[in-house]
């Protein structure tokens, strides 16, 4: 059966979430959590496909994007902020649990709901970034990095110097992003290659060359990337950042010593018990985890850890929609095909 695509506006105090659902409403929810600079859109691919298996697929647009509230103040885009609008979504759908799916930074917030409301969880996926029970901040995935590729002497932050540009130099990193936003959102989706692998990622040079583009400069003019996006996916992600700016977006970036803080709080929750699926981006240079040490927490935390790799970039559920599909729907059904029955629980 196919499900037609819903839009929902879900309003609280202090807060509006933008949303789209596909599929029967009573089902088992699957929520998919976007990360920077997306949307929900950037599920487009996944919502059709768990709804014709009987899922409720839902995404929302995440604080800061899209038609949900950007709020003004940077500590509002700390990770707790958006566990509590996720659990918002899940009571306002009249349900105890779902399956948490999450992407970029979408992934921090998912493991921190699996970490702060296991009773919440069937169970959690995650593309890309794997889970640090410690937190998700410079000051924890930079010891894990390889340092073969990335020597500390020479680049102490490895590919995660883009990370402290932003706390050393948020405006200019905002303003470059904003300068041309179609050109940031070509040079930003591109499709990963394998002539990637072994090389140092740009991100480990942003501080050195004054900024993403260069000191004061914006994207280059590139064409746009149809492995990833079509023109009206372009047009839309386009609209929504030239209307609501970087600044919300870049400021899930400045919240590390907040988010670290409430990880440390779940301290007695970080062995994960739930069924957990991590998706590796086989050629992602930034969040890479076939080569560095960074998924070694995940491993070390999760009690029932399935991992799968996907010839992708970091934009894996876009770039190949298909193998991430099959990933997911592979582990829903060994590890939780109870749920493909379940209603209104």
């Amino acid at each position: 059966m196919m499900f037609p695509v819903l839009e929902h506006t879900l309003t609280r105090p202090g807060h509006t979430m933008f949303y789209q659902s596909c599929g029967p409403a009573g089902a088992t929810p699957v929520i998919f959590v976007h990360g920077w600079p997306e949307l929900g859109l950037s599920w487009r691919h996944q919502l059709p496909a768990l709804a014709a298996l009987g899922f409720h697929a839902i995404a929302p647009d995440m604080r800061g994007y899209g038609r949900s509230t950007v709020h003004p103040a940077i500590e509002d885009y700390a990770i707790e902020h958006s566990v509590q609008d996720l659990l918002a979504l899940l009571d306002a759908l009249g349900q105890e649990r779902a399956i948490w799916v999450g992407h970029d930074w979408g992934a921090p917030v998912v493991w921190a709901m699996a970490q702060h409301h296991p009773e919440r969880c069937h169970g959690v996926a995650n593309l890309c970034v794997p889970y640090l029970p410690e937190g998700f901040a410079p000051e924890t995935i930079i010891p894990l990095s390889n340092r073969v590729l990335y020597p500390e002497q020479s680049l102490p932050a490895a590919q995660w110097d883009y990370q402290l540009f932003y706390r050393e130099q948020f405006h200019a990193a905002t303003a470059a992003f904003e300068r041309n936003v179609r050109n940031t959102v070509r040079a930003l989706f591109r499709a990963g290659t394998p002539e990637a692998l072994g090389k140092p990622a740009r991100t480990a040079f942003v501080r050195a060359q004054g900024g993403w583009f260069g000191p004061g400069q914006g994207a280059p003019a590139l064409p746009r990337d149809t492995a990833v996006l079509t023109e009206q996916d372009e047009n839309a992600y386009v609209a929504a950042l030239a209307r609501n700016g970087f600044a919300g977006p870049d400021s899930w970036y400045m919240n590390a010593q907040a988010n670290l803080d409430y990880a440390r709080r779940a301290q007695a929750q970080w062995r994960l018990k739930m069924p957990v699926l991590f998706v590796h981006a086989e050629f992602d240079a930034v969040c890479e985890t076939l080569q560095s040490r960074l998924a070694e927490p995940m491993r070390e935390h999760c009690e029932d850890l399935t991992e799968a790799v996907v010839a992708s970039g970091h934009w894996m559920a876009q770039e190949q929609p298909v193998a991430v599909n099959a990933a997911l729907l592979r582990w829903l059904g060994q590890r939780l095909p109870q749920c493909f029955a379940v209603r209104g629980r």
